[in-house]
Order: structure tokens, then sequence, then C-alpha cells
């Protein structure tokens, strides 16, 4: 099975990981990982047939949402142990994965009006304590799963809440763009659910762009690593700085643009260029980025993207979007189009679309 299926944690740091002297228990756990890999994606299709023959799609404003327990097995999905009319119980892990499966709904409900990942009332399922010792998070195609970590370098994932978001987006970039997980545009589909994770993160403190910390992953690394998370987006490359997960790799600009066959061709590196482009909007514009520059974002990811769109094909598309909803001359089109020159996808003032 493939090592470079999408999930929170690349391929490439899990593998330097599995070479480490420093963190034996911790080396084990990441090249079991890598040979685990990740269930076959699995597309979700929520559609009914009633007595009549007609197409029922049931709609709700609120969450529907499912936890189970793979209990340490790599089968899915596991036990069912919360749904939606349950109150907390006593695993901390599925609590953590309840909230953020809501606060993810919320964000997407409150601030783009989308109900769901689909935008047509999706359930939200997750399963948690996914394999043993199991270094990662992902979304399967219909349901997030989140293992344990190691507990030597990482800790449990259900604790970082920008990453619940992260990739319940990769749910919603299904649902709408398709980007496929390639080059630059599956560099482009880990920076948009970056953008999701870090807003969701930002909405549920009610955090203004200039509050915010912009960190990807903060607090699943433990007190061992020389590291606050696994991306920074308002400054790529400076998450991490460890003797033997080595330093955080993402660039900030194009001049810098890494070129590589690992990782899908770079997909969680080279999105540190288009996560920057948005957390530089978003602070130039102020208040809280899900309201102005977040919107940019989202109307360029529903409208007619090309799903194997570079970077200059999504500047372009979120610089349309700016000017669609504040106008040519609004300070919103002018903070888009220069984030994307200072990262270096527009070249000078002339390359940005006028």
């Amino acid at each position: 099975m493939s090592t470079t299926s999408p999930g929170i944690i690349p391929a490439y740091l899990l593998a330097r990981l599995a070479e480490s002297g420093r963190f034996p228990h911790a080396a084990d756990a990441a090249r079991q990982t890598l040979l685990a890999g990740r269930p076959p994606y699995r597309a979700r299709i929520n559609l009914s047939i009633d007595a009549d023959g007609s197409l029922v799609a049931e709609l709700s404003d609120a969450p529907n949402r499912t936890i189970s327990d793979a209990q340490n097995a790599e089968t899915l999905p596991g036990v069912i142990v919360r749904t939606e009319d349950e109150g907390p119980v006593e695993d901390v892990a599925v609590n953590e994965a309840f909230d953020g499966l809501g606060a993810t709904f919320e964000l997407l409900l409150g601030a783009f009006g989308r109900n769901s990942l689909d935008d047509a009332g999706a359930p939200l399922d997750a399963t948690v304590h996914y394999g043993l010792d199991y270094d990662n998070a992902f979304w399967d195609g219909e349901r997030m799963v989140f293992g344990d970590g190691d507990g030597e370098v990482f800790r449990g994932f259900t604790g970082a809440l920008s990453v619940i978001g992260h990739e319940l987006a990769h749910g919603v970039i299904q649902h709408t763009a398709g980007l496929a997980y390639q080059g630059q545009s599956g560099a482009l589909n880990e920076s948009i659910a970056d953008v999701f994770g870090a807003l969701t993160e930002q909405h549920a403190a009610g955090e203004t762009a200039e509050q915010a910390d912009w960190l990807i992953g903060r607090g699943i690394f433990t007190d061992e690593v020389q590291g606050v998370a696994l991306r920074n987006m308002l400054e790529p490359g400076t998450a991490y700085d460890d003797d033997e997960l080595g330093k955080d790799p993402q660039p900030a600009h194009m001049r810098d643009f890494v070129n590589t066959t690992e990782d899908n061709g770079g997909v969680h590196i080279n999105s540190g260029i288009p996560n920057r482009a948005f957390a530089l909007t978003a602070r130039a514009l102020g208040g809280h980025a899900w309201e102005r520059a977040g919107q940019v974002w989202y109307r360029a990811l529903i409208g007619e993207l090309s799903s194997a769109a570079d970077f200059r094909t999504f500047a372009d598309a979120t610089a349309d979007a700016a000017t669609e909803l504040y106008g040519e001359e609004s300070e919103v089109t002018t903070a888009v189009r220069t984030a994307w020159r200072t990262v270096g996808v527009y070249e000078d003032e002339r390359s940005a679309p006028r």
C-alpha cells in the first residue's frame, strides 16, 4: 500500500522518524504507520429513493455526528461509542473528536452557509483509537480517522482542533473542486485544508487574524520535540527544527519551490506558499479571517476551479472572487493581489490580473 496517502503527518516526516535512535518507540510506531498506510479512498453518496421512486435528500442545519472506536485495530468503522443524542463519555479522545466535528460544522455553516461537507447535511463520522501507536489522522473519503500517536514524539491527534478542521476540509474539497492530489494542485489541496483548519480553530476561539498563531497541529508534538506544530501558515519553515526530525521544509516563496517526486510532488511541503498568501491576506484585512479573506478563498474553491489548478490559477481565482465580492478597487482585492506578489506567485504589479 502506498505510503504517500493523504494524512496530517506527511510520509517524509514519518520516514525521518522511522530512522530515529533518540526515539526508539516512536521510530517503531512510525515504521508501523508507514507500513499500514490508510484504507483505500472511498466516495460517499448520501441519497435515497422514497416509495414513489423520487430522489430524497434530508437537509439539516445541525450536525449529525457518530464516533466509533477501532479499539486499536485497523478495521473501520469500529464500535459506535457516541452519537448526536448522547452526552460526553469517559474517553477523552471520543469527546474531543465529537467536539471537533461540531466546531468544523459550525464554521462551515456560520461563516459560509455550508450545510456540512457536501452542503447537503452529510453526517459527520469519525473513528478514534485507530491502530496501535498509529502516528497519523486522515480523511478516508467518508470519515475522519484518528490514531493515538506513539506517546514519545506524537500525542493523540484528537487534541488539535486545526487537525480536525484540516482533515474534514478534504471532504469539502472532495465535494467542490476535487483538486488532484499531486504537484501544485495537491499542494493547493493541502493548503486549502490548512486554511479551513486554521479557521475552525480561530472561529471556535473567536480569535482575530492578528490574535491567531496560524499554527497547524499545535500541541501534537510531545515536549521531547523541538517544535511547536506541524506547520506555520504565517512563517512557513519555522514550525519545528529537531535533531531527529529535521527542520520544517516548507518554503514561503516561489523562489524556494521544492521540486521533488516525494510526498506526491511535495504537496505537504509547497503548500507553505499559498498558506502564507492566505495568512498575509487575512492579517492585512484585520478582524476575523473567515469574514473576508475566508469568503474569498471559499468563493474561489466553489467556483469553476479546475481539479488540476496550479498556484497561479488559484491566485487568479481568488483575485476574481475578491473583485466579485468586494469590488475591483477594494482593500480586499488589493490585499489578495499583494499577498500573492509577496509569495512570488505574481512576480510584480503587472503580472496580477486587473
